[in-house]
């Protein structure tokens, strides 16, 4: 099994090369949809959430305020450090059960959605690394715009994160989304060549196929040896 990683920026358009992923049939697992199931109310994460920030960051419904969560951490280097330190465990045992069952369903090949791949470490399990990669000046007018921020509140945002530049120096793939759609689609289509390239023997025998091969070489060893005693 080959297992790609993908991350990027605050937008950066990560979120659109992923789906671009998905709507051409390969599997993304998504770290964000995992960390909203973990905040979810009564989970375990939610628990431990909650009593480090306390209930005023809880809805009336009892749900976590994501924005007002999110405000809280993206203004305290300390606060954002103990929230991923809180959440990592959970997030980590998620995307390690989504990597299982789409082996399990026999995927060659998954995409693994990560915004804090390098900062997990969790890049050393994953080949090829895909950055998305927009300048400062892009990332910057893309989040006021997007999401009516002051120039000052996206720069702290944009800061909150690994810079996007020390990222593409860690990238085996760097997709520039600087340009428009059509640029980003034609190279996407580069890099959609580049992932279903045939498996390495190494991937292939990660794979279920490979596992499944391994076993019937094993039974079949065994029977012969049997035969010959």
């Amino acid at each position: 099994m080959r297992i790609v990683g993908l991350t990027g920026g605050i937008a950066s358009g990560k979120s659109t090369v992923s789906n671009l992923f998905k709507a051409n049939g390969i599997p993304v697992v998504d770290a964000d949809v995992i960390a909203r199931n973990v905040l979810k109310k009564g989970s375990g994460g939610w628990k431990r959430v909650v009593a480090a920030f306390g209930e005023e960051i809880l809805l009336p419904s009892r749900e976590v305020d994501r924005p007002k969560l999110g405000q809280m951490v993206f203004s305290s280097d300390s606060k954002r450090q103990l929230l991923n330190k809180l959440m990592a465990p959970y997030i980590s045992s998620g995307i390690f059960w989504e990597i299982l069952k789409q082996w399990a369903k026999g995927a060659k090949v998954i995409v693994v959605d990560i915004p804090l791949l390098f900062e997990t470490k969790m890049d050393r399990w994953t080949k090829p690394v895909v950055v998305v990669w927009v300048s400062q000046e892009t990332q910057l007018n893309r989040l006021m715009e997007r999401d009516g921020l002051s120039e000052e509140d996206a720069r702290n945002r944009a800061m909150a994160q690994m810079s996007l530049d020390s990222k593409r120096s860690k990238a085996d793939i760097v997709i520039d989304n600087n340009g428009g759609l059509d640029q980003l689609h034609q190279q996407f289509d580069k890099v959609l060549s580049e992932i279903r390239r045939p498996l390495t023997w190494i991937e292939f025998w990660r794979s279920r196929q490979g596992a499944f091969s391994i076993l019937g070489l094993v039974t079949s060893g065994l029977l012969v040896c049997k035969q010959l005693n």
